[in-house]
């Protein structure tokens, strides 16, 4: 694992200096960013075209980054999250959300909530959640990021991660008991 993790990083380092070094990041890193994109989208056609901007601007500023002792994907996610919130900026759409029913469990043990009850009122209470909340509820219960590396992909501390995503699962069960009655 080790040696995975020191190829990876001579890989990044590599494509500091030349950008056909990328390709093994590119490979390994897409099918993620694009299933990330997708269940935000819901539209295959914008998934690929967000994940090919995603990964564009990723070589562009391979220079730039950083290792901070976090996964190069959280980078890559960071990146993604900011071209989903550009294109509905510029679509003036209303942001998708794929839910599974790991993430209704995940999401039902703690708002203390039935599981058949949340399946239904799950998709009408996310629509009055702000967006830094979803985002946040997103990565932690949707896409099971630890805490740690939802502070590198919104470039917040971990505590303010926790806070956070605290502070949104106590407004979305207070929007699920309003939609209860």
């Amino acid at each position: 694992m080790a040696d995975k993790v020191e190829n990876e990083w001579e890989i990044i380092e590599r494509s500091k200096h030349d950008l056909q070094f990328f390709e093994p990041l590119y490979t390994k890193y897409y099918p993620k960013i694009l299933s990330f994109v997708y269940k935000r989208v819901d539209c295959i056609d914008d998934a690929y075209e967000l994940s090919t901007e995603t990964f564009g601007k990723a070589m562009l500023n391979i220079k730039k980054y950083k290792d901070k002792g976090f996964p190069f994907s959280s980078w890559l996610y960071r990146i993604a999250l900011n071209e989903i919130a550009l294109f509905y900026r510029a679509k003036s759409k209303m942001r998708c959300i794929n839910i599974d029913s790991v993430s209704i469990t995940n999401v039902a043990s703690e708002t203390e909530t039935d599981q058949q009850e949340l399946k239904v009122i799950l998709k009408a209470a996310l629509q009055y959640v702000d967006e830094k909340d979803l985002i946040v509820l997103e990565l932690r219960f949707f896409e099971e990021r630890p805490f740690s590396e939802i502070s590198e992909i919104l470039d917040i501390t971990e505590s303010n991660a926790k806070i956070r995503t605290y502070r949104a699962l106590d407004k979305l069960k207070i929007i699920f008991q309003k939609l209860s009655k």
